[in-house]
């Protein structure tokens, strides 16, 4: 698949209308030269389709390159079904897209004036991987990702205390640090309060726009009336895998009866799968030595690699 860039846009300071510059910079791990929103983040450049925005422009809207805040605007190509982990090949410059659509915190000026904005719904999101220039003309090749890619995952730790600064909270850079050993490639480390609101707004992000393979939250999954994860987590997903919160459930009472006592869930949320672990650092070394070796074959077949679950 290939694309024509239409507009290379910019804007030199954040919360200002990008503009088309026809031609521009491109810089490795930091975005478009001169662009506010470039930086050593994962949201370094905006791609949006020309297609759809033109499709916008015939129901009576009148807006121009950059006024949905992308960077780059492209025919020929429909962005929200990319992937996360897609190349965009441009010349010499390679994208990895990051991200699809984004929360919409505000409504834009766009949004104002015509009632709606479909950069939220239709944008997406990329690092630069190789910089040069790009512009106005140039094409664009999709390659989709490698089937065999490294594993991504985000781990979320729940706790009150830490996420006020009162305590140091060990357990999720456990749960990062046993997953990069075992090959997975840590996008996200978040830590938050034990309220549910947050929890399933990140859950949903992390799931639908950052499409990450794995999610493992920490805390929160005891008796507490603060204690709220597993009602967090069923609200956002679309199946229950109940099979592994009772391995690890069963493992730990070999160790603890009061392993009973936890009520962490596993689910999954279109293809990201999410677990429940405990919150000390101990008791997730524990759970994830109970199940690390199994999780490869479940997140292929969420991503649709396995062919076959039965034994010859």
């Amino acid at each position: 698949m290939e694309g024509i860039i239409k507009a290379v846009c910019i804007s030199e300071k954040r919360g200002t209308v990008k503009k088309n510059i026809n031609e521009v910079k491109v810089i490795k791990d930091f975005g478009l030269e001169g662009d506010a929103h470039a930086g050593k983040w994962h949201r370094q450049v905006s791609f949006l389709s020309a297609d759809i925005v033109d499709e916008f422009n015939e129901k009576g809207a009148s807006v121009i390159e950059g006024d949905f805040g992308e960077n780059v605007l492209v025919y020929g190509i429909d962005f929200k079904k990319l992937p996360v982990g897609t190349k965009l090949i441009c010349n010499d410059v390679k994208f990895e897209v990051t991200q699809i659509g984004k929360e919409c915190h505000s409504h834009c000026e766009i949004y104002k004036r015509v009632g709606d904005c479909i950069m939220p719904r239709e944008g997406i999101f990329a690092k630069v991987l190789e910089g040069g220039m790009i512009k106005v003309g140039d094409k664009i090749k999709v390659i989709y990702p490698d089937k065999d890619m490294p594993y991504q995952a985000a781990v979320i730790t729940l706790s009150d205390k830490g996420s006020r600064g009162e305590r140091v909270d060990t357990s999720g850079p456990k749960a990062s640090e046993i997953l990069r050993e075992h090959g997975f490639e840590i996008i996200e480390e978040i830590l938050l309060p034990d309220e549910m609101a947050q929890i399933k707004k990140e859950l949903i992000r992390l799931s639908d726009s950052r499409q990450v393979d794995l999610i493992i939250t920490t805390g929160g999954t005891g008796l507490s009336p603060r204690d709220c994860t597993p009602e967090a987590t069923l609200a956002v997903a679309d199946r229950n895998v109940p099979g592994i919160a009772e391995a690890i459930r069963a493992g730990s009472m070999t160790i603890t009866k009061r392993a009973m006592l936890s009520r962490g869930v596993s689910v999954t949320r279109k293809k990201t799968l999410i677990i429940n672990l405990p919150g000390s650092k101990k008791a997730v070394e524990e759970s994830l030595s109970f199940i690390i070796d199994q999780l490869p074959h479940g997140l292929d077949t969420l991503r649709g690699n396995t062919q076959d679950c039965g034994r010859n």
